[in-house]
């Protein structure tokens, strides 16, 4: 089993799904960037420590991100996990983590890296969407891929919808990529991470209408 400590800005749903799914991963702490971020009832609801740290308090991101790593090194995580953490971190922070800070984001990287990847994905007319759990480094959204998710861009989609059918695979997607992290399955050669003992790395949900079973 590893140790985590959970990073978050908001109201935790992905949080929520790493939580529920039975990992043998033990949740130390859970950190937010924001006081009133409703993730944090969520985890005190689950018995699981929580800090509430307002960035606003800081001038200086370095000065923000050193107190941040004083935290979360206080609980010697194994890995450090961001599920809907919407800082830009530091280069010390992610040197510091640097192979065991995983994030989730809503887009198939390397596309649509930053915000708004529904509505750039809607504008650009891609038929494919999904989201990338993936190590995090120095460059903004990028790093090793270790599990992709897809999902079907309808052409009624609006950003809303489009969304939502991500989100689902998120739930489905984060767990699953955390899970091998505990069981030690990936290794990364060259900036390409790899899976041990799994066929494939991606989750494909189902077309609406199409009844076949596309998961990996």
């Amino acid at each position: 089993m590893i140790r985590a400590v959970v990073l978050i800005s908001g109201r935790g749903s992905n949080l929520a799904a790493l939580l529920e799914a039975a990992l043998p991963v033990e949740f130390a702490a859970v950190i937010s960037n924001r006081p009133q971020a409703a993730g944090l009832a969520y985890a005190r609801g689950r018995s699981i420590p929580t800090i509430a740290l307002d960035h606003r308090d800081h001038v200086e991101r370095s000065a923000f991100d050193a107190e941040l790593m004083r935290h979360i090194d206080a609980y010697q995580p194994d890995v450090v996990v961001l599920a809907g953490y919407m800082r830009i971190l530091t280069e010390a922070f992610v040197a510091r983590y640097a192979g065991r800070l995983v994030n989730i984001h809503p887009s198939l990287l390397p596309s649509f890296p930053g915000l708004d990847t529904h509505r750039r994905a809607l504008a650009e007319g891609v038929k494919i969407h999904g989201c990338t759990v993936h190590f995090v480094t120095n460059q903004v959204d990028h790093g090793p891929i270790i599990a992709q998710a897809a999902v079907p861009v309808l052409p009624d989609d609006t950003e809303t919808t489009l969304a939502l059918r991500v989100l689902v695979q998120e739930h489905r997607l984060y767990p699953m990529a955390l899970r091998w992290l505990a069981e030690g399955r990936i290794t990364v050669t060259n900036g390409v991470a790899r899976v041990s003992g799994q066929a494939s790395q991606a989750l494909l949900a189902p077309i609406p209408g199409d009844h076949a079973d596309l998961s990996a």
